[in-house]
């Protein structure tokens, strides 16, 4: 078996039995019942996913973002430069970005992974090197990548999520980083949900009405190309699951080196199973030809590190657009897995909504944010630590000698 493979076959959804302890423990802690509103939801999902009642507190978190170029820049989906996917990587390194600080806030560490930027990057503590290709070929005229390079990143993510979990981290964070990675994400979302180009698609890091209806017309040119079309709805979508992991390799030659929309959006929370290949009356692609016909080598990675965390049992927060549409990646490929995710916001950005409403999670934090890097995720950790904590330090009525109200 490919390690993608052993991976997805280790990976169980939500043990019943846990959640069910947890939902009554809930209701015997010093409190009206649900009155904690959405951190008892959270618990109770962590609770399932790990198997047992109390969960293990989430702590500590790890992010880590993953960084690659995209071919589809070319093509003037975003405003930014491609070399700012390269630049932006220094600067995290460096400590200097956003995420950085947001991890120092809550006590998370940073790992920054080089999946497939468009450049070759000098070795520095905390950059993981695990470059596939220099960037994805332009979507909108074929493949982006090979179903073997799309795999390739899935274990990337893979790796990176169990050698994170065996330094001790009990939480993920998905983090990203990529010029023009909204353009793939919209697609992404448009293919697993089956929603129109138009509905999804967003302005990214501020693209200017022609800029977006650009963007749009690309991505719309890419489905089509890729024989992804069919059957795109402006309300809701279907989907076809994975039907093996074999897939034909789309022929989109990758030492292509690309830009991305990287920062072009926020990064994105996925949800609950289901979610399958092409939707709607689109012919029958498998989750991996989907990823590797439209998606961002970023992407991959991404929902190889959610398989990862789910195989591993340990609870991944996704941020933004980014991570929503690598979940649908993820959750085709093993439908459980959606069961060990948490959605720590709601971007700004459309496509991330229709992602989460299809997956089914409810995120955290709604800010209007629409960075990406991970900030949203690190933002609702310590709510998500928090929800946990309620669980293992909370008095019971009985515990305490406090008269519960009479049923």
């Amino acid at each position: 078996m490919t390690l993608l493979e052993q991976t997805i076959a280790a990976i169980r959804p939500a043990d019943p039995a846990a959640l069910a302890a947890a939902r009554a423990h809930q209701d015997s802690l010093t409190k009206p019942r649900g009155a904690l509103g959405a951190l008892e939801e959270v618990a109770v999902r962590l609770a399932g996913a790990a198997a047992v009642n109390p969960p293990p507190m989430p702590f500590p978190a790890a992010l880590a973002i993953f960084a690659a170029d995209h071919g589809v820049h070319t093509q003037g989906v975003s405003p930014w430069p491609r070399e700012v996917t390269a630049q932006m990587v220094g600067n995290f390194l460096a400590g200097g970005a956003v995420a950085n600080a947001f991890a120092a806030q809550v006590g998370a560490s940073v790992t920054v992974v080089d999946v497939g930027v468009a450049a070759d990057l000098e070795p520095a503590p905390g950059l993981t090197v695990s470059k596939v290709a220099y960037g994805t070929a332009d979507m909108s005229q074929g493949p982006a990548m090979t179903v073997e390079q799309a795999v390739a990143a899935l274990e990337v993510g893979i790796v990176v999520a169990r050698d994170l979990v065996g330094r001790g981290a009990r939480c993920l964070v998905t983090g990203d980083m990529g010029i023009a990675n909204t353009t793939a994400s919209a697609a992404l979302i448009c293919a697993f949900t089956g929603r129109d180009p138009d509905v999804v698609t967003g302005r990214g890091t501020g693209a200017d009405d022609e800029t977006l209806a650009r963007k749009v017309a690309v991505i719309r040119r890419a489905l089509r190309v890729n024989g992804l079309a069919g059957g795109l709805t402006e309300g809701s979508g279907g989907s076809e699951g994975l039907e093996g992991l074999e897939g034909s390799a789309g022929q989109g030659g990758l030492d292509a080196s690309g830009g991305s929309d990287g920062w072009d959006g926020p990064g994105g929370p996925g949800g609950p199973g289901g979610a399958g290949g092409a939707s709607g009356e689109a012919p029958t692609r498998s989750a991996l030809e989907t990823l590797a016909a439209v998606g961002g080598l970023e992407h991959a990675a991404i929902a190889g590190f959610v398989l990862g965390g789910a195989a591993a049992r340990v609870p991944v927060i996704l941020d933004g657009v980014i991570a929503g549409s690598a979940a649908l990646v993820a959750a085709a490929l093993a439908p459980g897995a959606v069961d060990h995710c948490v959605a720590g916001h709601r971007s700004a950005e459309p496509g991330h909504a229709a992602a989460l409403d299809h997956l089914g999670l409810r995120p955290l934090v709604e800010l209007e944010m629409r960075l990406g890097e991970g900030t949203g995720g690190l933002l609702a950790h310590p709510l998500v630590c928090a929800a946990v904590r309620v669980m293992h330090e909370v008095a019971t009525f009985d515990s305490a000698g406090v008269m519960d109200k009479e049923a």
